[in-house]
């Protein structure tokens, strides 16, 4: 039977499909800041409370799953939609590019409010970079 054959593909579009957009990698940087600040407010971690630690842990598990998001909607965007035309009007889109995907490592890595920020600042000025490719 033919439904044998067929798995799950998982891309967001290699036909090109031409449909890119930066909201998705924005609200994963804010989420990112979010679950921080959320985990600061609860305050010395309490091993003996569960619920404490569920909530702790599920803002950092949060934090991991949205950095990660920003990092495959960064990619997605450098790899698919700039082209090397953008080069001239961006000469510094590689650099601007990796260094964003090597903050959500980082952003990954800590509980840091002050590298969430650094995320968000970089991810705006990526946004701004694909407005600014439209005109």
């Amino acid at each position: 039977m033919i439904s044998n054959f067929l798995k799950p593909v998982y891309a967001h579009c290699d036909v090109p499909c031409g449909i890119y957009e930066t909201d998705s990698m924005t609200h994963a940087a804010a989420t990112c800041k979010r679950m921080v600040e959320k985990y600061n407010e609860i305050g010395e971690i309490d091993s003996k409370n569960p619920e404490q630690m569920n909530t702790a842990m599920r803002c950092v598990m949060t934090k991991e799953k949205h950095a990660q998001k920003c990092k495959d909607e960064l990619y997605l965007l450098w790899s698919d939609y700039f082209k090397p035309e953008h080069l001239k009007k961006f000469p510094d889109l590689h650099d601007k590019f990796w260094q964003a995907t090597k903050q959500c490592g980082k952003v990954k890595q800590t509980i840091s409010l002050e590298e969430c920020e650094k995320l968000q600042k970089m991810v705006k000025e990526i946004s701004q970079m694909f407005m600014d490719s439209k005109s």
